[in-house]
């Protein structure tokens, strides 16, 4: 069974780590660097991606996360995770710091702001037809190099994919349907 770390320093974690089980694997709280020494894969989840970031930053765990990613780690970004994996995107420009591990661009709040929030049913390749909440939602705007679009919704690609790491700009952890994680875990991990 899989150890799969949810980084707790702000955002959905119980709801991964739940998630988790339900896929068949371990969730376990990830807060310091060395927490990674202790599982087999990581979950960036959503919240407010410069909150997470800088938390990562003062944690310690920046710059370890980007190069175990290098190295083959598998990672899975949620919403405001997806915006840390990106390469570009209006939040480096804004300042934020991003991890710069895939060969995307991906716009914050692409969808709207809070009330703007909506559920949609999105087909993701390697899963079927999901239904996705998107709250605050970011999007990828582009694509290039190793990354590939698994699902789009009108003109964003909202699930993306590029060898070890894995991105969407919706929460399945807020489902019972665990085939996103599940998807994670078998063709990712």
């Amino acid at each position: 069974m899989k150890t799969v770390g949810v980084l707790g320093l702000q955002g959905a974690v119980s709801e991964h780590v739940d998630a988790l089980k339900r896929a068949g694997a371990r969730g376990k709280w990830v807060r310091r660097a060395d927490d990674l020494d202790r599982v087999d894969a990581l979950i960036i989840p959503g919240g407010e991606s410069t909150t997470i970031g800088n938390l990562m930053e003062t944690s310690g765990v920046f710059e370890r996360v980007r190069r175990m990613a290098e190295q083959g780690f598998p990672i899975y970004g949620t919403c405001a995770g997806m915006i840390l994996l990106a390469k570009e995107g209006e939040a480096l420009a804004k300042g934020q710091r991003l991890l710069g591990l895939m060969d995307a661009a991906v716009e914050r709040n692409a969808f709207g702001r809070q009330r703007e929030s909506f559920e949609a049913d999105v087909k993701i390749e390697g899963i079927g037809r999901f239904p996705c909440a998107f709250i605050r939602a970011p999007a990828i705007t582009r694509v290039w190099g190793k990354c590939r679009s698994l699902g789009r919704y009108g003109k964003c690609t909202v699930a993306a994919r590029q060898d070890n790491l894995f991105a969407t700009a919706f929460h399945p952890e807020l489902t019972e349907d665990s085939r996103v994680h599940r998807y994670f875990l078998d063709e990712v991990c």
